[in-house]
């Protein structure tokens, strides 16, 4: 084999004894090619008789992709040899050793037989779950790549942080071999889109340009907030009962998680009222689209009303909360501030309507804050 031209990311597989190896970068660090360049020259050199899976989410993405580069390497190099090719599997043998390309829609060859390496090429696309089944049937390691892209990911909080991980960020200035025309149109980001120049220049978790809100995280609320009122947004079996108790600052605004829970009845969320501390006389309001839920709390003895309901009320409760410096008390409530976006059309344009999702705590808070400070006049807009 003659020499090849690799960059760190070969180095970093080479050199790591971790189960998990997990590569985060920006566009065009070369992290998907020299890979697979790991893998034809030295994994599939050094071992015969292994099974390496090499997915993503969807097979027009891999075929399009990791496979198109694959066999660009092998042929690019005189490795490829047609017989070893069966295509109507998408399967390839190197030097013995069996080289799948699989989707996640393709459940019966991820939850079937068992593989010694897997290498999850755009990982960030994948559910947890489909990790998971990856994880039960892989006995040797796992490789993952992707952008950062998103602002919360069970990667971030469910994989990186386990001891049996080596994790890697590369960029674009890691890839020697890349064009000058193409380093100078990543750099471009810089000035034209903050988020993306994060996440596709520097390959860092990107602040998403689609979130709601901006808020500040706190250990408990100051003492000098007064309370306003509570929240509360009805759940059961799928969506949890979330509550929030809302303070005011001048123009700031606190929001302390009370409740995230799911099969709560009625009475159940009576309990619980009382094992938080909640006042008898204490105004709650509560997603009018539940008048029987209101009502036998109510009888229950608790000073419970319907929210303020009318045309656009989620749009006029969001600009409501962002005339003010908001700040957070719960790991609940902050996933869902982190998460809670505004819908995107198919040219990436925002739109002025959020996503009907991570919202419960964020919905509770409206209606508490909504219903007590909706007087006009009522409030400043902050200065940020």
């Amino acid at each position: 084999m003659g020499k090849i031209a690799v960059n760190k990311v070969y180095t970093h597989l080479k050199r790591s004894d971790k189960k998990i190896v997990v590569e985060q970068g920006g566009t065009r660090s070369g992290k998907t090619y020299n890979i697979l360049l790991w893998l034809i020259f030295y994994y599939c050199t050094k071992n015969t008789g292994k099974t390496v899976t090499i997915a993503r989410k969807t097979f027009p993405a891999v075929r399009s992709s990791v496979m198109r580069d694959f066999f660009g390497i092998l042929k690019q190099h005189d490795l490829y040899i047609e017989d070893k090719h069966n295509k109507s599997n998408s399967e390839y043998v190197l030097n013995g050793n069996l080289v799948e390309f699989v989707s996640l829609d393709q459940p019966q060859k991820i939850r079937g037989r068992k593989r010694d390496l897997a290498f999850l090429n755009e990982a960030n696309e994948l559910s947890f779950e489909d990790w998971q089944q990856i994880v039960f049937r892989t006995n040797g390691r796992i490789i993952l790549d992707y952008n950062p892209s998103d602002t919360y990911h069970w990667i971030y909080d469910r994989v990186i942080p386990r001891e049996d991980v080596d994790f890697y960020q590369t960029t674009y200035l890691d890839n020697p071999f890349l064009d000058e025309t193409i380093k100078e149109e990543i750099e471009r980001l810089k000035e034209t889109d903050e988020h993306y120049w994060r996440v596709y220049g520097l390959g860092e978790r990107g602040t998403n340009r689609a979130q709601v809100f901006q808020f500040t995280t706190l250990q408990q609320v100051p003492t000098s907030a007064k309370f306003l009122s509570y929240g509360l947004d009805f759940g059961f079996t799928n969506d949890p009962s979330a509550l929030v108790r809302c303070y005011q600052d001048g123009n700031n605004l606190y929001f302390e998680e009370m409740l995230y829970s799911t099969n709560l009845t009625n009475h159940d969320l009576a309990v619980r009222f009382n094992d938080i501390g909640v006042g008898r006389y204490e105004e709650i309001f509560a997603d009018s689209a539940e008048p029987k839920s209101i009502e036998e709390l109510h009888r229950m003895g608790w000073n419970i009303k319907p929210t303020t309901k009318g045309t656009d009320s989620v749009n006029a409760g969001i600009d409501m909360l962002k005339r003010y410096k908001l700040h957070i008390v719960g790991a609940n409530l902050m996933k869902e501030m982190e998460n809670y976006r505004w819908m995107e059309d198919k040219n990436g344009n925002l739109l002025n309507k959020p996503e009907d999702k991570w919202n419960h705590l964020i919905d509770a808070a409206r209606y508490g804050v909504y219903n007590k400070l909706s007087k006009p006049n009522y409030g400043r807009y902050a200065i940020r």
